[in-house]
C-alpha cells in the first residue's frame, strides 16, 4: 500500500522507500525510515499536503513525496 493513498486515521508501519536520489535521502533525514510507526493524521482537500505523525513527531509531507513510501497495516514490525 502507498502512503498517498491512505485515508487520515491509517496507522501501520513504513515497509519500504521506493526511489533513489535526493526524495529518498531527504525522507530518510526526516526519520521515514523502514520499521517506523507511521499514523496519517489528515490530508488537504485536495489530497496535498498530507500531516503524519511518525516517531512521535508531526510531518507534513507533499502528496509526490507520500507515494514513494510503502506501508503495511499493523503494529511495528519487530
Amino acid at each position: 500500500m502507498i502512503l498517498s493513498e491512505c485515508n487520515p486515521g491509517f496507522s501501520g508501519y513504513v515497509k519500504s522507500i521506493m526511489g533513489e536520489g535526493n526524495v529518498k535521502k531527504r525522507l530518510l533525514v526526516m526519520g521515514v525510515t523502514p520499521g517506523s510507526m507511521i499514523t496519517v493524521v489528515k490530508k488537504a482537500p485536495f489530497g496535498d499536503p498530507i500531516e503524519i505523525t511518525i516517531k512521535n513527531y508531526s510531518l507534513t509531507i507533499r502528496k509526490e513525496e507520500a507515494s514513494y513510501i510503502t506501508v503495511e497495516k499493523g503494529d511495528e514490525k519487530k
